[in-house]
């Protein structure tokens, strides 16, 4: 593979790896296997990690939160949310603001793909929104 994509991961894909959840779990773990393997560039919009770590620390504890964040952030880097970010997803045409912010933070991430469980609710979007099978599809050679 000539370039690794750089690939925004939503919120829900990692939260269906960190709750095992059992009808989406095989494919999302592929997806950030990827990332940490290097054949993809795996981004996360920041305001995702804050919510991340406020349900950890609310259904877990703030020790494992912690811990999470710091081993998701050796693989996986930082999509900015600032101003620009806001002001580019209060102009794209989505009534869901959260997924306006992610399309936005990808955007500005120089992301090739958002890889959600959602596609549907990004459709809207400049940058094309998959399916965590859809992007394993798309990575030739990726392993299993």
């Amino acid at each position: 593979m000539a370039t690794r994509p750089r690939v925004l991961i939503d919120l829900n894909i990692l939260l269906d790896v960190l709750q095992q959840r059992d009808k989406f779990y095989a494919a999302s773990v592929r997806v950030l296997s990827l990332a940490e393997a290097g054949w993809i560039d795996g981004v996360v919009a920041a305001h995702s990690l804050t919510t991340l770590f406020y349900l950890m620390a609310k259904y877990r504890n703030t020790e494992q939160a912690r811990l999470t964040l710091t081993q998701l952030l050796v693989f996986l880097s930082v999509a900015a949310v600032d101003q620009a970010v806001i002001e580019g997803a209060l102009n794209l045409p989505y009534r869901d603001f959260e997924d306006a912010v992610q399309m936005a933070a990808a955007l500005h991430a120089g992301a090739a793909y958002l890889v959600t469980r959602n596609p549907l609710d990004f459709k809207a979007g400049p940058i094309t929104a998959l399916q965590p099978a859809e992007l394993l599809a798309l990575i030739q050679g990726s392993p299993n």
